[in-house]
């Protein structure tokens, strides 16, 4: 027993002299300033439950970030370092993605850890914008999941370039094979293996480097002695034919080893490597790696790999917008050199309510932030000193004096907004481009259970309205009540338990109501005067143009177009006319919905030289869509959520027949070893209460998860029930006549 503390003891002590002498190494010998080469800033990202938190744990123990290792759902009341909410750990899910840096081998690596649940994807959305590589985890049972398809969209969108992890190797049912070819069909990756496993299940013993042609395995308590060896002599075969895979595979993606590979000549693992790190900066390979976290098995050399074949921020190219004197905008590259000899901008990406005030996450694209600075808001203009600068460990905060660019720091007592860019020159008029947000697609009524814990209401829905832009709260006027917004039902209950656990203020919620819209059939043409005298000078405006439906692709956005020649209507009436189509968008008139899909083109018009102004033409716009309300052929359109279902196979059948009930459209199946897998279009109106109906239909085996898809028109009771609901009753009238239609 005494032997076994004094080696435990001795271990922490060379673990610790390691990283102290590790720490000078990356850093420049003139300035102080870690090198460009030397930093990566990467995300982890995946489906739910697929081990990504678990994996950043052991990353943070094996760079010696933290002394022990814990569990997602440990029984020793601890839990994850990076899932530092309480109700993070109590669920044992990710709810906000956390951001940590830590050393290896001399290079400085800011990560990321982010949620898997669709219901929090903004986060994923905004982790994604600012960093230079990712890592895709990948469960080797569950494989390509609906949020992985969601991920690697987002991934596309922010040209982010990525490497495969497929953990979980230990998990009954692991099968990396038919992930890889999972990865090719639905993800449309090149993707081949660069390591393979040494066994599956209870059977995993470690993994063979197919470039550097060994075997690895990872000894001791806790996988940290990698002990490197010969290839298993009854693998050989299968070795040789997967290095011949990555080769080929290599070869399309990458034109000095597609050379090689028609003269005959097989690549050095130099030229390997090289190979695999041109086309993974390209986006055109992907190289796949196995593990599993939870064992301590492929997380270092998954960690060599990021610092290998992932981009550091000079590699990446970044533009800002610019305004010049005549108000156009044009692309600026930004400068990458870790100095101060280009002004500095930033770009707030994250906003938290901390201990001390609101936290601001900033990603630095050029130039250096010293604490103590100036630096001005390009979108409102505002300056701010920076009074403390801070580099994050998951809650914790670790003071610094400077950042450069490719870092990754926090301010406090910023007001801003999410995706504001910050600089050092007011006059410099620059601003980074922004981050997509997803627009809620389910509101609940919410209010206080106690009258005196409204202050306490309105300062959380202040705070998480503020801190998460999907996230949304307006009053009712004509149902008098407060509606809250969300990316889903999960969303909108972590968000009221968090007011009852932050804030000690309990909350009632409502029924779920989906964000129906409404949009427009066919083109319909206007032609209104809106013109009143009542003495003295009145009002006066006429438009006319033409409503038109936007294609499917654009059906959730409203368009307005100015086509008008001469002066007619004079140009600074013009924003008036738009004022007044957004505000009948705002609420339609139909059934009291968005209206979303249509492009209102203003083609000619009419003014009086006295009597017309921006009121008279706000009136006029909004009686251009009227009479399209009563000319046109107006539908409601319903939010599609694509639906993945899980379960064992005995109960296919039962499943199949749940989602016919609600409407769904089956597009594909999947089966794997007693389990099968159900895709299908269902509308998100027809899925409420499913998560209890699937446990209790599956005896708790079934899981099911889902994300948005697209807008389609609602069926014809779904709209003759919220036409009822908003207009009332009306005997004797058509139901086409109800909608609009002549």
């Amino acid at each position: 027993m005494i032997i076994t503390t004094a080696t435990t003891t001795l271990n922490k002590f060379q673990r610790a002299w390691s990283i102290f002498h590790k720490l000078p190494a990356c850093f420049s010998t003139s300035t102080g300033v870690v090198s460009l080469e030397r930093i990566r800033n990467i995300g982890i990202s995946a489906h739910i439950d697929s081990g990504k938190t678990t994996l950043t744990e052991r990353i943070l123990y094996y760079t010696g970030r933290i002394d022990e290792m814990h569990e997602v759902r440990g029984k020793d009341g601890v839990g994850a370092v990076m899932d530092s909410m309480e109700l993070e750990r109590q669920r044992g899910i990710t709810i906000q993605s956390a951001a940590t840096y830590t050393m290896w081998k001399d290079h400085n690596i800011n990560i990321i850890d982010t949620p898997g649940h669709v219901d929090f994807t903004v986060e994923v959305e905004r982790a994604l914008r600012v960093l230079d590589g990712a890592v895709l985890v990948l469960c080797a049972v569950g494989g390509v999941q609906s949020q992985t398809l969601t991920v690697n969209r987002q991934m596309k969108r922010y040209n982010v370039p990525c490497l495969a992890f497929i953990n979980k190797l230990d998990r009954m049912g692991a099968n990396p094979s038919r992930v890889l070819h999972q990865m090719r069909s639905k993800l449309h990756h090149n993707a081949a293996f660069v390591q393979l496993p040494i066994g599956l299940e209870s059977n995993t013993k470690g993994i063979i480097d197919l470039v550097g042609q060994k075997a690895l395995y990872f000894e001791g308590d806790f996988g940290n002695i990698v002990r490197e060896d010969e290839i298993p002599r009854d693998m050989s075969v299968e070795v040789e034919e997967q290095r011949m895979e990555l080769i080929e595979h290599l070869s399309n993606a990458d034109d000095i080893i597609g050379e090689m590979f028609l003269e005959e000549k097989t690549p050095t693992e130099a030229e390997l490597h090289a190979g695999i790190r041109r086309a993974c900066l390209k986006q055109t390979f992907t190289p796949v790696f196995v593990g599993t976290a939870l064992k301590n098995k492929g997380v270092q050399s998954l960690m060599e790999s990021v610092i290998r074949y992932l981009p550091n921020p000079g590699e990446v190219d970044n533009f800002a917008l610019q305004l010049n004197k005549a108000g156009e905008e044009k692309k600026i590259l930004l400068h990458s050199a870790r100095d101060n000899s280009h002004t500095f901008v930033g770009l707030a990406f994250k906003l938290e309510a901390g201990r001390f005030g609101q936290l601001t996450y900033v990603r630095v694209y050029q130039g250096c932030l010293k604490k103590g600075e100036v630096i001005y808001n390009s979108r409102t203009g505002k300056k701010v000193k920076v009074s403390r600068l801070v580099q994050m460990h998951s809650n914790n905060m670790e003071e610094v004096s400077e950042v450069f660019a490719g870092d990754i720091c926090a301010l406090f007592g910023i007001d801003c907004a999410s995706g504001d860019t910050f600089t050092t020159n007011a006059k410099l008029n620059i601003s980074m481009e922004s981050m997509f947000v997803p627009d809620p697609v389910i509101s609940m009524a919410i209010k206080p259970k106690k009258s005196k814990d409204l202050d306490c209401f309105s300062k959380a829905v202040n705070r998480f309205t503020k801190e998460d832009p999907t996230y949304r709260v307006h009053w009712d006027n004509d149902n008098k009540e407060t509606i809250a917004s969300g990316m889903g039902e999960l969303h909108l209950e972590i968000c009221s338990g968090r007011m009852e656990r932050e804030y000690g203020c309990e909350v009632a919620m409502g029924k779920p109501k989906v964000a129906f819209r409404e949009t427009l059939a066919s083109p319909v043409e206007f032609d209104f005067l809106h013109k009143k005298q009542s003495g003295g000078s009145g009002q006066y405006g006429r438009v006319t143009g033409i409503v038109e439906p936007l294609s499917h692709e654009e059906n959730t956005k409203n368009i307005f177009k100015d086509e008008t020649m001469g002066t007619n209507i004079p140009k600074q009436f013009i924003p008036a006319v738009e004022k007044g189509f957004k505000a009948i968008c705002d609420k339609g008139m139909l059934a009291g919905q968005k209206v979303s899909g249509v492009k209102f083109r203003l083609k000619d018009g009419a003014s009086h030289m006295v009597d017309s102004n921006e009121i008279s033409f706000i009136l006029a716009g909004q009686g251009a869509m009227k009479q399209a309300y009563e000319d046109g052929v107006w539908v409601i359109l319903e939010p599609i959520m694509s639906v993945e279902i899980t379960a064992p196979e005995e109960f296919q059948g039962v499943v199949t027949s749940h989602m016919n009930k609600r409407h769904g459209i089956i597009t594909g199946t999947d089966a794997n070893e007693g389990w099968f897998s159900l895709y299908c279009q269902v509308p998100l109106n027809d899925m409420f209460g499913y998560a209890t109906e699937l446990r209790s239909s599956t005896q708790g085996k079934g899981e099911f998860a889902m994300e948005y898809s697209c807008y389609a028109p609602a069926r014809e009771e779904v709209m003759e029930d919220l036409i009822t609901e908003f207009q009332g009753p009306k005997e004797n009238v058509e139901p086409s006549k109800k909608r609009g239609r002549r």
